[in-house]
C-alpha cells in the first residue's frame, strides 16, 4: 500500500509542475489592441488640452476627434477578440494539463500492473541472489516432493506375460537377497522401466549402499534420475548431492549438467541455469537423450534470465541423407535391401572400429532385426554389452532394442 501511494504521490507532484508550466507559459503582457486604446485616450485629452490653450481651432479639434475616435472603436474590437482567444487558450491549458496527468498517473500504473510485479517490493542484485540462496537451503527434500504428488499408477498393460512373471520373480529375488548389489540394479532398472519411479530410486540407492567407494559415476547417474523422476521433475536436495559426486568425477557429464541446471532455475537462479543449458547445447551430440527436453525448456529459461536467446535449429544424426532416401524409393525391393545393408554394414564397420553412442548400437541392432539377420543382431547386442558393461543405462537402450528385433524374448 505504501507503494502505491508514494508512486501516486510522485506522479500527482509531476502533473502538477507540468500544469504550471503549461498555464505559465501563456504571455503576461497585454495584447497591441489594449496598448492602443490607451494611446489613442491620451490623444483625446491632448486635443483639449491645446484646444484650450489656443493651439488648434474647433474645426480641427472636430475632425481629430472623429479620427481618433474611429481608432478607437477599431482597438476596441480587437481587444475583445484577443481576450476572446486568451480565455480559449488558458482552457486549453488547462485541459491539456488534465490530459497529462492522467496518461502520466494512469499509465504508469497500468505499464506496472502489466509488465511489473505488484505486491512485490523492490528487489536488488544482492538481494535476489540471497533469496535464491535461501529458497535452495530450505526446499523440500526427497520425501516431501514426493508424498505432495498423487500416488503412482505404472502400467503394466503393454507388457507381456513371459516379462510380468520374470519381473515379478526379479522383486522376490531381490526381497530375499536385498544385499546383492546386481539384483538391486537390475530391479531398479526394470522399475523405471514401467514406471514405478519411486521403487526403482529405492532399489539404486541400496546399490549405492552395497557398493560403497567401488559404486560408479553412472551408478549415482541413475541414482539422480529416478529421483528426478519420482519428484515429478523435482531436483531435490538428495538428487542434489548425488549430482555434485557425478560433475566431481566427469565434469561434461550432460545429464548432471542438464539437471543442475534445471536445480537453478527451480531455486530462482535461471541466469545461471541458462548459462548451463547453452553451454551443454553447444557440446552435446545430435542423439543425445537430454537435449528434447533441454531444446524445448531453454527458450523460456532465457525469457526469465533476461537474454536475448534465439533456440538453433535440431541437428540430425547419422544417417540415410533425403537423396538416399529418395534413390531407395526408386529402387526394386532386391536393390534396396541390398543399400539397406551396405548401409547397416558402414555403421557396422564404423562401430567396430570408431566406437559410438548407445543409441547407434541400439539403431544397428535395429536395422539388423528388420532384415531378419537375427543372428547379426544377437552378435551385435553381444559385443554392445561387452562395450557397455557397468553403464546401466547404455545397457537398458540396447536391451530394449533387442528385445523389439527379437533377440531377447
Amino acid at each position: 500500500m505504501i507503494f502505491w501511494i508514494i508512486t501516486s504521490a510522485l506522479g500527482l507532484v509531476i502533473t502538477a509542475t507540468l500544469g504550471l508550466a503549461l498555464l505559465r507559459s501563456r504571455p503576461a503582457t497585454e495584447p497591441a489592441a489594449a496598448y492602443d486604446l490607451q494611446v489613442y485616450r491620451d490623444q483625446l485629452k491632448e486635443v483639449d488640452r491645446d484646444l484650450a490653450r489656443g493651439v488648434i481651432a474647433e474645426t480641427d479639434a472636430t475632425r481629430i476627434r472623429t479620427e481618433v475616435s474611429r481608432r478607437i472603436l477599431a482597438a476596441d474590437a480587437q481587444a475583445q477578440a484577443g481576450s476572446s482567444r486568451a480565455g480559449q487558450s488558458g482552457r486549453l491549458s488547462v485541459l491539456v494539463a488534465v490530459l497529462i496527468g492522467a496518461l502520466s498517473v494512469g499509465g504508469s500504473l497500468w505499464l506496472y500492473r502489466t509488465l511489473g510485479a505488484p505486491g512485490y517490493g523492490d528487489l536488488g542484485l544482492d538481494r535476489r541472489i540471497e533469496i535464491a540462496a535461501e529458497l535452495r537451503a530450505n526446499r523440500p527434500d526427497q520425501e516431501q516432493a514426493e508424498a505432495s504428488l498423487p500416488p503412482a499408477a505404472p502400467s503394466t498393460a503393454a507388457l507381456g506375460k513371459d516379462y510380468l512373471a520374470l519381473f515379478k520373480q526379479l522383486r522376490e529375488t531381490v526381497a530375499a537377497r536385498p544385499d546383492d548389489a546386481r539384483g538391486q540394479a537390475l530391479l531398479a532398472r526394470h522399475e523405471a522401466a514401467t514406471g514405478n519411479f519411486a521403487a526403482a530410486r529405492a532399489a539404486q540407492a541400496q546399490v549405492l549402499r552395497l557398493k560403497g567407494d567401488t559404486a560408479t559415476t553412472e551408478d549415482y547417474g541413475n541414482y539422480v534420475d529416478m529421483l528426478v523422476l519420482a519428484a515429478g521433475g523435482y531436483v531435490s536436495p538428495e538428487a542434489e548431492a548425488a549430482l555434485r559426486i557425478v560433475l566431481e568425477r566427469d565434469p561434461q557429464n550432460g545429464p548432471a549438467r542438464y539437471y543442475w541446471g534445471l536445480m537453478m532455475g527451480q531455486t530462482g537462479r535461471p541466469d545461471l541455469a541458462f548459462r548451463i543449458w547453452s553451454s551443454l547445447l553447444r557440446d552435446s551430440p545430435a542423439d543425445a537423450p537430454w537435449l528434447p527436453p533441454l531444446r524445448a525448456q531453454i527458450g523460456d529459461m532465457a525469457q526469465r534470465a533476461g537474454v536475448d536467446f534465439e533456440l538453433p535449429p535440431a541437428q540430425t544424426a547419422p544417417g540415410p541423407s533425403a537423396s538416399d532416401v529418395a534413390a531407395a524409393g526408386e529402387m526394386d525391393e532386391a536393390d534396396r535391401n541390398q543399400m539397406i545393408r551396405g548401409m547397416v554394414q558402414n555403421l557396422s564397420d564404423r562401430l567396430a572400429n570408431q566406437g559410438g553412442t548407445p543409441q547407434e548400437w541400439a539403431r544397428l541392432i535395429n536395422a539388423l532385426g528388420v532384415l531378419g539377420d537375427t543372428d547379426q543382431a544377437s552378435a551385435i547386442f553381444e559385443n554392445a554389452q561387452q562395450v557397455f558393461a557397468g553403464n546401466d543405462t547404455a545397457l537398458y537402450v540396447i536391451g530394449d532394442a533387442a528385445r523389439q528385433a527379437g533377440v531377447l524374448q
